[in-house]
Protein backbone atom coordinates (compact mmCIF):
# COMPACT_ATOMS: atom_id res chain seq x y z
CA UNK A 1 0.00 0.00 0.00
CA UNK A 2 1.27 3.46 -1.02
CA UNK A 3 0.91 6.63 0.60
CA UNK A 4 1.64 10.42 0.57
CA UNK A 5 4.09 12.32 2.56
CA UNK A 6 2.21 15.89 2.08
CA UNK A 7 3.37 19.14 3.44
CA UNK A 8 1.18 20.14 6.45
CA UNK A 9 -0.43 23.33 7.05
CA UNK A 10 1.43 24.88 9.60
CA UNK A 11 -0.57 27.82 10.56
CA UNK A 12 -3.07 30.55 9.10
CA UNK A 13 -1.06 32.61 5.74
CA UNK A 14 1.41 30.10 5.33
CA UNK A 15 1.17 29.13 2.07
CA UNK A 16 4.59 27.72 1.26
CA UNK A 17 8.00 26.43 3.27
CA UNK A 18 11.30 25.09 2.73
CA UNK A 19 12.73 21.49 2.83
CA UNK A 20 15.53 22.20 5.59
CA UNK A 21 16.88 18.80 5.78
CA UNK A 22 15.76 14.51 5.40
CA UNK A 23 15.85 12.91 8.31
CA UNK A 24 15.94 9.62 6.60
CA UNK A 25 17.09 8.45 3.38
CA UNK A 26 15.18 7.95 0.04
CA UNK A 27 14.21 3.59 0.17
CA UNK A 28 14.76 3.60 3.64
CA UNK A 29 12.59 1.71 5.77
CA UNK A 30 10.88 3.57 8.23
CA UNK A 31 8.28 2.97 11.31
CA UNK A 32 5.48 4.88 12.39
CA UNK A 33 5.59 8.59 14.11
CA UNK A 34 9.25 8.36 12.91
CA UNK A 35 10.74 11.71 12.07
CA UNK A 36 11.12 12.56 8.02
CA UNK A 37 12.32 15.90 7.45
CA UNK A 38 12.71 19.36 9.39
CA UNK A 39 9.99 21.80 7.25
CA UNK A 40 11.47 25.52 7.61
CA UNK A 41 8.62 28.29 7.70
CA UNK A 42 8.50 32.18 7.33
CA UNK A 43 8.20 31.46 11.69
CA UNK A 44 9.50 27.89 12.94
CA UNK A 45 10.72 24.86 12.19
CA UNK A 46 8.09 21.47 11.93
CA UNK A 47 9.19 18.03 12.21
CA UNK A 48 6.97 16.01 9.66
CA UNK A 49 6.72 12.62 10.87
CA UNK A 50 5.51 9.14 9.13
CA UNK A 51 1.79 8.14 9.60
CA UNK A 52 2.42 4.62 8.79
CA UNK A 53 5.41 1.75 8.11
CA UNK A 54 6.93 1.52 4.65
CA UNK A 55 9.72 2.95 2.50
CA UNK A 56 10.32 6.05 1.98
CA UNK A 57 10.52 7.25 -1.85
CA UNK A 58 11.89 11.25 -1.51
CA UNK A 59 10.07 13.40 -4.29
CA UNK A 60 11.89 16.73 -3.36
CA UNK A 61 15.08 17.25 -2.46
CA UNK A 62 16.08 19.44 0.57
CA UNK A 63 16.03 23.08 0.30
CA UNK A 64 13.28 23.18 -2.43
CA UNK A 65 10.45 25.54 -1.90
CA UNK A 66 7.05 23.85 -1.79
CA UNK A 67 3.47 24.85 -1.52
CA UNK A 68 1.57 23.77 1.36
CA UNK A 69 -0.30 20.07 0.83
CA UNK A 70 2.26 19.20 -2.33
CA UNK A 71 3.09 15.57 -2.32
CA UNK A 72 6.97 15.42 -1.15
CA UNK A 73 7.41 11.78 -0.91
CA UNK A 74 5.42 8.34 -0.32
CA UNK A 75 5.38 5.77 1.94
CA UNK A 76 5.09 2.15 0.48
CA UNK A 77 4.31 -0.81 2.42
CA UNK A 78 4.83 -3.52 0.01
CA UNK A 79 8.35 -3.31 -1.20
CA UNK A 80 11.46 -3.96 0.54
CA UNK A 81 13.85 -1.06 1.54
CA UNK A 82 16.90 -0.56 -0.85
CA UNK A 83 18.67 2.61 1.13
CA UNK A 84 21.99 0.85 2.54
CA UNK A 85 25.28 2.48 3.45
CA UNK A 86 27.79 2.34 0.62
CA UNK A 87 29.32 -1.12 0.28
CA UNK A 88 32.61 -1.89 0.83
CA UNK A 89 35.06 -1.69 -2.05
CA UNK A 90 35.86 -5.22 -3.47
CA UNK A 91 39.20 -7.00 -2.92
CA UNK A 92 41.86 -6.99 -5.37
CA UNK A 93 42.12 -10.21 -6.83
CA UNK A 94 46.08 -9.36 -7.38
CA UNK A 95 47.85 -7.36 -5.02
CA UNK A 96 48.97 -4.16 -6.86
CA UNK A 97 53.09 -4.44 -7.58
CA UNK A 98 55.01 -2.70 -5.15
CA UNK A 99 56.55 0.70 -6.59
CA UNK A 100 60.27 -0.03 -7.71
CA UNK A 101 62.79 2.13 -5.49
CA UNK A 102 64.55 4.05 -7.48
CA UNK A 103 68.34 4.22 -7.54
CA UNK A 104 69.87 7.18 -6.10
CA UNK A 105 72.13 8.67 -8.62
CA UNK A 106 75.41 9.03 -8.06
CA UNK A 107 77.50 12.59 -7.38
CA UNK A 108 79.08 14.18 -10.46
CA UNK A 109 82.88 13.43 -10.07
CA UNK A 110 84.86 15.98 -9.59
CA UNK A 111 86.05 18.15 -12.12
CA UNK A 112 89.62 17.26 -12.90
CA UNK A 113 90.28 21.41 -12.18
CA UNK A 114 88.77 20.87 -8.36
CA UNK A 115 90.99 17.83 -8.28
CA UNK A 116 93.93 19.77 -9.46
CA UNK A 117 93.49 22.18 -6.71
CA UNK A 118 92.80 19.51 -3.94
CA UNK A 119 96.48 18.25 -5.14
CA UNK A 120 98.15 21.44 -5.16
CA UNK A 121 99.86 22.87 -2.51
CA UNK A 122 98.98 24.86 1.06
CA UNK A 123 100.68 28.27 -0.43
CA UNK A 124 98.27 27.93 -3.63
CA UNK A 125 95.00 26.91 -1.91
CA UNK A 126 95.58 30.05 0.38
CA UNK A 127 95.77 32.12 -2.60
CA UNK A 128 93.00 30.66 -4.33
CA UNK A 129 90.71 30.92 -0.93
CA UNK A 130 92.30 34.79 -0.01
CA UNK A 131 91.70 36.40 -3.61
CA UNK A 132 88.38 34.37 -4.47
CA UNK A 133 89.40 33.03 -7.71
CA UNK A 134 87.48 31.11 -9.75
CA UNK A 135 89.48 27.77 -10.23
CA UNK A 136 86.96 26.33 -12.85
CA UNK A 137 88.51 28.44 -15.71
CA UNK A 138 92.31 27.65 -15.55
CA UNK A 139 94.37 24.96 -16.87
CA UNK A 140 96.80 23.57 -14.23
CA UNK A 141 100.41 23.35 -15.54
CA UNK A 142 102.00 21.25 -12.74
CA UNK A 143 102.34 17.30 -12.90
CA UNK A 144 99.13 15.31 -13.03
CA UNK A 145 97.17 18.92 -14.04
CA UNK A 146 97.90 20.66 -10.94
CA UNK A 147 97.66 24.06 -10.52
CA UNK A 148 100.64 26.19 -9.80
CA UNK A 149 101.24 29.44 -8.23
CA UNK A 150 101.70 31.51 -11.66
CA UNK A 151 98.53 29.33 -13.17
CA UNK A 152 96.61 31.20 -10.14
CA UNK A 153 98.42 34.76 -10.46
CA UNK A 154 97.97 35.39 -14.05
CA UNK A 155 94.02 34.89 -13.72
CA UNK A 156 93.14 38.71 -13.67
CA UNK A 157 91.55 39.54 -10.36
CA UNK A 158 91.49 42.34 -7.77
CA UNK A 159 93.86 41.85 -4.86
CA UNK A 160 96.48 39.99 -6.45
CA UNK A 161 99.19 41.21 -8.54
CA UNK A 162 98.38 40.79 -12.80
CA UNK A 163 102.55 40.38 -13.09
CA UNK A 164 103.62 36.83 -13.46
CA UNK A 165 106.67 35.56 -11.31
CA UNK A 166 105.54 38.06 -8.66
CA UNK A 167 103.93 37.54 -5.19
CA UNK A 168 100.49 39.81 -4.80
CA UNK A 169 100.41 42.01 -1.95
CA UNK A 170 97.02 41.16 -0.52
CA UNK A 171 95.26 44.40 0.57
CA UNK A 172 93.10 44.08 3.65
CA UNK A 173 90.03 45.86 3.08
CA UNK A 174 88.78 48.41 5.71
CA UNK A 175 86.06 46.46 7.36
CA UNK A 176 82.26 47.56 6.38
CA UNK A 177 80.08 49.90 8.58
CA UNK A 178 77.00 47.92 9.56
CA UNK A 179 73.85 49.22 8.69
CA UNK A 180 70.26 48.91 10.57
CA UNK A 181 68.09 46.55 8.19
CA UNK A 182 65.56 48.63 6.48
CA UNK A 183 62.02 47.47 7.14
CA UNK A 184 60.19 45.46 4.35
CA UNK A 185 56.47 44.46 4.01
CA UNK A 186 56.36 41.08 3.65
CA UNK A 187 52.87 40.12 1.98
CA UNK A 188 51.03 37.23 3.39
CA UNK A 189 51.92 33.84 0.86
CA UNK A 190 48.41 33.81 -0.20
CA UNK A 191 45.48 36.35 -0.13
CA UNK A 192 41.84 35.69 0.85
CA UNK A 193 40.58 38.63 -1.21
CA UNK A 194 38.57 36.50 -3.09
CA UNK A 195 37.80 33.68 -0.93
CA UNK A 196 34.01 34.09 -0.97
CA UNK A 197 30.78 31.73 -0.94
CA UNK A 198 26.94 32.61 -1.67
CA UNK A 199 24.61 30.89 0.67
CA UNK A 200 21.21 31.10 0.44
CA UNK A 201 19.07 32.80 2.97
CA UNK A 202 17.12 30.28 5.00
CA UNK A 203 13.43 30.89 5.00
CA UNK A 204 13.08 32.09 8.13
CA UNK A 205 16.01 34.32 7.68
CA UNK A 206 14.08 36.33 4.77
CA UNK A 207 11.24 36.53 6.84
CA UNK A 208 13.06 38.03 9.31
CA UNK A 209 15.09 40.13 7.42
CA UNK A 210 11.36 41.72 6.01
CA UNK A 211 9.85 42.06 8.87
CA UNK A 212 12.29 43.87 10.50
CA UNK A 213 12.12 46.66 7.26
CA UNK A 214 8.41 46.59 7.14
CA UNK A 215 8.64 47.93 10.99
CA UNK A 216 10.96 50.28 10.34
CA UNK A 217 8.78 51.44 7.53
CA UNK A 218 5.10 51.33 8.18
CA UNK A 219 5.73 52.78 11.94
CA UNK A 220 6.68 55.95 13.53
CA UNK A 221 9.31 53.91 15.89
CA UNK A 222 10.70 55.76 18.37
CA UNK A 223 12.85 55.14 21.49
CA UNK A 224 13.04 56.23 25.08
CA UNK A 225 15.80 55.11 27.73
CA UNK A 226 15.96 54.67 31.44
CA UNK A 227 17.91 52.83 34.11
CA UNK A 228 16.67 50.55 36.82
CA UNK A 229 18.41 49.95 40.35
CA UNK A 230 18.35 46.02 40.56
CA UNK A 231 19.56 46.19 44.18
CA UNK A 232 15.94 44.93 45.80
CA UNK A 233 15.67 42.61 42.96
CA UNK A 234 19.23 41.11 43.59
CA UNK A 235 18.26 40.54 47.42
CA UNK A 236 15.45 39.08 46.55
CA UNK A 237 16.64 36.69 44.18
CA UNK A 238 19.34 35.80 46.53
CA UNK A 239 17.46 35.49 49.43
CA UNK A 240 14.62 33.13 48.10
CA UNK A 241 16.53 31.87 44.92
CA UNK A 242 17.26 28.26 46.79
CA UNK A 243 13.77 28.00 47.81
CA UNK A 244 12.21 28.53 44.64
CA UNK A 245 14.07 26.06 42.91
CA UNK A 246 13.35 23.81 45.02
CA UNK A 247 9.62 24.16 45.64
CA UNK A 248 8.95 24.77 41.67
CA UNK A 249 12.11 23.08 39.74
CA UNK A 250 12.84 26.51 38.10
CA UNK A 251 15.38 29.09 39.02
CA UNK A 252 14.18 32.88 39.81
CA UNK A 253 15.38 35.10 37.15
CA UNK A 254 14.98 38.56 35.98
CA UNK A 255 12.42 37.93 32.97
CA UNK A 256 9.41 36.72 35.71
CA UNK A 257 9.89 39.80 37.61
CA UNK A 258 10.05 42.35 34.06
CA UNK A 259 7.06 40.19 32.67
CA UNK A 260 4.47 40.65 35.68
CA UNK A 261 5.72 44.32 35.90
CA UNK A 262 5.13 45.16 32.13
CA UNK A 263 1.87 43.78 32.71
CA UNK A 264 0.91 46.35 35.34
CA UNK A 265 2.18 48.98 33.05
CA UNK A 266 0.18 48.22 29.99
CA UNK A 267 -3.00 48.20 32.37
CA UNK A 268 -2.54 51.40 33.22
CA UNK A 269 -1.49 52.60 29.10
CA UNK A 270 -3.25 49.87 27.02
CA UNK A 271 -2.23 51.75 23.66
CA UNK A 272 1.30 49.78 24.35
CA UNK A 273 -0.99 46.53 24.16
CA UNK A 274 -2.97 47.67 20.97
CA UNK A 275 -2.55 46.79 17.24
CA UNK A 276 -3.02 49.58 14.67
CA UNK A 277 -5.45 48.14 12.06
CA UNK A 278 -5.66 51.13 9.24
CA UNK A 279 -7.84 53.70 10.88
CA UNK A 280 -8.80 51.92 13.82
CA UNK A 281 -7.19 50.60 17.54
CA UNK A 282 -7.47 47.25 18.53
CA UNK A 283 -7.46 47.09 22.14
CA UNK A 284 -6.95 43.74 24.05
CA UNK A 285 -8.51 43.02 27.28
CA UNK A 286 -5.61 40.17 27.23
CA UNK A 287 -2.05 40.02 27.59
CA UNK A 288 -0.13 37.84 25.58
CA UNK A 289 3.85 38.62 26.64
CA UNK A 290 6.22 37.82 23.67
CA UNK A 291 9.70 36.51 24.85
CA UNK A 292 12.68 36.98 22.10
CA UNK A 293 14.64 33.91 22.12
CA UNK A 294 18.01 33.73 20.35
CA UNK A 295 18.43 30.49 18.14
CA UNK A 296 21.09 28.84 15.45
CA UNK A 297 18.80 29.69 13.18
CA UNK A 298 17.66 32.81 14.43
CA UNK A 299 15.52 34.94 16.51
CA UNK A 300 12.34 34.09 17.49
CA UNK A 301 9.22 35.22 19.70
CA UNK A 302 7.97 32.64 21.39
CA UNK A 303 4.44 34.43 23.39
CA UNK A 304 3.49 33.83 27.02
CA UNK A 305 -0.49 33.67 26.32
CA UNK A 306 -2.57 35.37 29.80
CA UNK A 307 0.64 35.91 31.23
CA UNK A 308 -1.42 38.21 33.99
CA UNK A 309 -2.83 35.64 35.20
CA UNK A 310 0.36 33.31 35.60
CA UNK A 311 1.69 33.52 38.85
CA UNK A 312 5.97 34.62 38.40
CA UNK A 313 7.04 30.72 38.90
CA UNK A 314 4.60 29.88 36.05
CA UNK A 315 6.08 32.81 33.62
CA UNK A 316 9.56 31.17 34.74
CA UNK A 317 8.68 27.69 33.83
CA UNK A 318 6.67 28.75 30.69
CA UNK A 319 10.07 30.61 29.46
CA UNK A 320 12.38 27.66 30.22
CA UNK A 321 10.03 25.21 28.17
CA UNK A 322 10.11 27.96 25.39
CA UNK A 323 13.77 27.88 25.36
CA UNK A 324 14.32 24.00 25.24
CA UNK A 325 12.07 23.61 22.37
CA UNK A 326 13.96 26.76 20.71
CA UNK A 327 17.06 24.63 21.22
CA UNK A 328 16.01 21.35 20.08
CA UNK A 329 14.31 23.34 17.08
CA UNK A 330 10.44 22.27 18.05
CA UNK A 331 8.67 25.78 18.66
CA UNK A 332 5.56 25.64 16.69
CA UNK A 333 3.63 28.20 14.41
CA UNK A 334 1.41 28.23 17.38
CA UNK A 335 3.98 29.17 19.91
CA UNK A 336 4.53 32.23 18.30
CA UNK A 337 1.16 34.16 17.08
CA UNK A 338 -1.21 36.86 19.20
CA UNK A 339 1.07 38.58 20.88
CA UNK A 340 0.40 41.50 22.37
CA UNK A 341 3.95 42.87 23.71
CA UNK A 342 7.58 41.71 23.34
CA UNK A 343 10.34 41.93 25.67
CA UNK A 344 13.82 41.23 24.83
CA UNK A 345 17.29 40.45 26.45
CA UNK A 346 20.19 41.44 25.10
CA UNK A 347 22.17 41.49 28.27
CA UNK A 348 22.71 38.15 28.03
CA UNK A 349 24.73 39.12 25.02
CA UNK A 350 26.78 41.90 26.99
CA UNK A 351 24.85 44.78 25.36
CA UNK A 352 24.82 47.62 27.46
CA UNK A 353 22.24 49.67 25.34
CA UNK A 354 20.17 49.18 21.92
CA UNK A 355 17.10 50.13 20.51
CA UNK A 356 14.90 47.08 19.99
CA UNK A 357 12.82 47.15 16.25
CA UNK A 358 9.01 46.51 17.40
CA UNK A 359 7.33 43.28 16.55
CA UNK A 360 4.87 44.07 14.13
CA UNK A 361 1.74 44.96 14.49
CA UNK A 362 2.72 45.36 18.52
CA UNK A 363 3.10 48.80 19.30
CA UNK A 364 5.89 48.42 21.92
CA UNK A 365 8.83 46.31 22.89
CA UNK A 366 11.13 46.46 26.06
CA UNK A 367 14.54 46.02 26.00
CA UNK A 368 16.63 44.83 28.89
CA UNK A 369 20.48 45.32 29.25
CA UNK A 370 23.34 44.33 30.70
CA UNK A 371 23.79 44.82 34.85
CA UNK A 372 26.66 47.02 35.80
CA UNK A 373 27.98 47.87 39.03
CA UNK A 374 27.90 52.19 38.44
CA UNK A 375 27.96 55.19 41.03
CA UNK A 376 24.63 56.81 41.58
CA UNK A 377 23.46 59.21 43.82
CA UNK A 378 21.36 57.64 46.63
CA UNK A 379 18.73 59.53 48.56
CA UNK A 380 19.06 57.74 52.46
CA UNK A 381 16.59 59.44 54.16
CA UNK A 382 19.77 61.25 56.28
CA UNK A 383 20.71 62.97 53.39
CA UNK A 384 22.07 62.14 49.60
CA UNK A 385 25.55 59.67 48.90
CA UNK A 386 27.17 57.92 46.41
CA UNK A 387 27.13 54.76 45.92
CA UNK A 388 27.42 51.56 43.85
CA UNK A 389 24.93 50.26 42.85
CA UNK A 390 23.87 47.24 40.29
CA UNK A 391 21.57 49.36 37.46
CA UNK A 392 20.65 48.25 33.89
CA UNK A 393 19.75 50.32 31.19
CA UNK A 394 16.10 49.93 29.60
CA UNK A 395 14.64 50.97 26.05
CA UNK A 396 11.17 50.94 25.22
CA UNK A 397 10.73 51.37 21.44
CA UNK A 398 7.33 52.20 20.34
CA UNK A 399 4.89 53.42 17.67
CA UNK A 400 4.30 56.81 17.73
CA UNK A 401 1.23 56.88 16.34
CA UNK A 402 0.12 54.94 19.16
CA UNK A 403 1.54 56.26 22.11
CA UNK A 404 2.84 60.07 22.60
CA UNK A 405 5.86 60.60 24.39
CA UNK A 406 4.26 61.61 28.10
CA UNK A 407 2.99 57.72 27.24
CA UNK A 408 5.59 55.66 26.44
CA UNK A 409 7.73 57.88 29.13
CA UNK A 410 5.35 57.16 32.09
CA UNK A 411 5.10 53.39 31.07
CA UNK A 412 8.59 52.70 31.35
CA UNK A 413 8.73 54.52 34.33
CA UNK A 414 6.22 52.17 35.43
CA UNK A 415 8.11 49.30 34.72
CA UNK A 416 11.08 50.74 36.17
CA UNK A 417 9.18 51.60 39.34
CA UNK A 418 7.73 47.69 39.80
CA UNK A 419 10.99 46.38 39.42
CA UNK A 420 13.07 48.93 41.81
CA UNK A 421 10.38 47.77 44.50
CA UNK A 422 8.96 43.86 43.18
CA UNK A 423 6.60 44.22 46.46
CA UNK A 424 4.35 46.72 44.29
CA UNK A 425 3.93 44.06 41.83
CA UNK A 426 2.18 41.55 44.60
CA UNK A 427 0.36 43.87 45.92
CA UNK A 428 -0.49 45.18 42.13
CA UNK A 429 -0.11 48.79 42.93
Amino acid sequence: MKTEVKVPAVGESITEATIGAWMKKSGESVKRNDVLMLLETDKASVEVVAENDGVLMIQAEAGSTVKIGATVATLDSDITATATSAPAPKKAETAAPAPKAETPKQAPAPSQQSAGLSASGPAVQRIVAENNVDTSTIQGTGKDGRLTKADVLNVPKQGYSQNPGTTPQASTPAPAQAKAPTPVYVPPAMSKQGDKKLVPMTTIRKKIAERLVQAQHNAAMLTTFNEIDMTKLNELRAKYKDTFKEKYGVGLGFMGIFAKAAIEALKAFPSANAYLQGDNIEYHNYYNIGIAVSTEKGLMVPVIKDADQMSIAQVELSIRDYALKARDGKITVDDMQNGTFTITNGGVFGSLMSTPILNAPQSAILGMHKIEDRAVVVNTGKGKEIQIRPMMYVALSYDHRMLDGKEAVSLLVKIKEGVEDPERLLLEI
